[in-house]
């Protein structure tokens, strides 16, 4: 008697099995995250908002719902992003001129302020946005890559309306990171090597462009100054980062110990967010922070897996565009939080606090592990 074929997808759905390897590190990533945002968070949450869970409740929720979209996502055929990428593109510029009409909070533009949720970061969202959009144009124009017109002309004004908008807030560390995620997309999708030359041309006058802005000097000279030599203002722009180099050195080889930091309370500012990472080598010492950045380049190997073994471009680039801004994320914030580049403020992924940045986050990892269905699909 012959039997009835199982449907293992749809335009919609499908129903593939994942790549259980990323969901491990995603879900052991996020999980010492969380237990490092208590330990990081609790005494500035005591202190200033009068409940020691303030911080880590509002994330564990937001954690849960991140899970539960990620899950979902997954088994939505991640194709049905293609033609939503010019709207969701164009949404995220409306939020990017919104933000800037929002009130300043520490003299940037940055949060708009969502009822019953907390605050969106626009920024979070143009990520994704021009991931999907590299990926949706290389996936048309691969051939063509090589070529001027094709191969550097469109990221460029794709790019544009982000980097200009993200200037006005002024965000320099989503700044870096998007021109980041560019750089990779363009490599991998196949632009020559002479057009990176030329790229590299044109960021070096818009660096000289915005080197000139009374805005961007007053904002990011300080900065600068403060990375160059820390101890030389220890009381004011230098006391974030000695605080955090203080933390890291006190870690030692094996930590204090989680729940043992001491630049935690109220030494070390935003010890909870950008600065976070300070806290886990203080607790976990050289050891158990070298592990955390080895889950981090196991979680960046297995998204390449991922891209590599789909034969869909749209769904490879997908991959590799998600997987690039997880590692370039990563690499900025150590690199900020142990004084390598000057302080941008730009948070360490599964890690910092925020809600909605974790929620969107979760739901690009969900999209990963669609494409990893799909491709487990279409081997059998």
């Amino acid at each position: 008697m012959a039997t009835k074929k199982r449907k293992k997808g749809s335009f919609l759905f499908v129903w593939g099995e994942m790549d259980y390897a990323f969901l491990l590190i995603v879900v052991v990533l996020m999980s010492i995250g969380l237990v490092m945002l208590f330990s990081a968070s609790y005494a500035n949450a005591l202190y200033y908002m009068g409940d020691s869970l303030h911080y880590i409740s509002r994330q564990v929720a937001f954690a849960v719902g991140g899970v539960i979209c990620m899950l979902g996502i997954s088994r939505i055929n991640y194709r049905i992003l293609k033609p939503l990428t010019l709207p969701i593109y164009g949404v995220t510029i409306l939020l990017l001129i919104l933000v800037l009409f929002m009130p300043p909070i520490n003299g940037v533009r940055r949060w708009i302020p969502i009822p019953l949720i907390g605050t969106l970061q626009p920024s979070e969202v143009a990520k994704f946005a021009l991931v999907l959009m590299y990926a949706s144009y290389i996936s048309v124009y691969h051939q063509k890559m090589h070529t001027f017109k094709y191969g550097l002309l469109p990221f460029g004004a794709i790019l544009a309306p982000v980097v200009f908008l993200l200037l006005k807030e002024p965000h320099l560390s989503a700044t870096v990171l998007m021109i980041g995620i560019t750089g990779v997309m363009m490599f991998v999708g196949g632009t020559d090597y002479r057009w990176f030359l030329v790229a590299a041309g044109a960021a070096g006058v818009l660096i000289a462009v915005v080197i000139i802005s009374p805005d961007i000097v007053r904002y990011a000279g300080g900065r600068v100054e403060t990375w160059l030599d820390p101890f030389a203002d220890p009381q004011g722009y230098g006391f974030q980062t000695i605080q955090s180099l203080y933390a890291i050195g006190s870690g030692g080889l094996t930590g204090a110990g989680i729940g043992g930091s001491r630049q935690k309370y109220l030494y070390l500012p935003e010890a909870q967010n950008d600065f976070i990472f300070a806290v886990v080598a203080e607790e976990l010492g050289f050891i158990g922070s070298t592990l955390i950045l080895c889950l981090f380049a196991l979680l960046i190997w297995r998204g390449f897996v991922i891209a590599m073994r789909c034969r869909d471009r749209f769904g490879c680039m997908v991959a590799v565009g998600i997987t690039a801004q997880v590692g370039i994320q990563t690499i900025l914030n150590v690199a900020v939080v142990t004084n390598t580049v000057p302080n941008t403020g730009i948070s360490l992924p599964f890690f910092s606090y925020g809600g909605t940045a974790l929620l969107m986050l979760l739901c690009e990892m969900g999209v990963v592990l669609s494409v990893s269905r799909c491709s487990a699909l279409e081997k059998e």
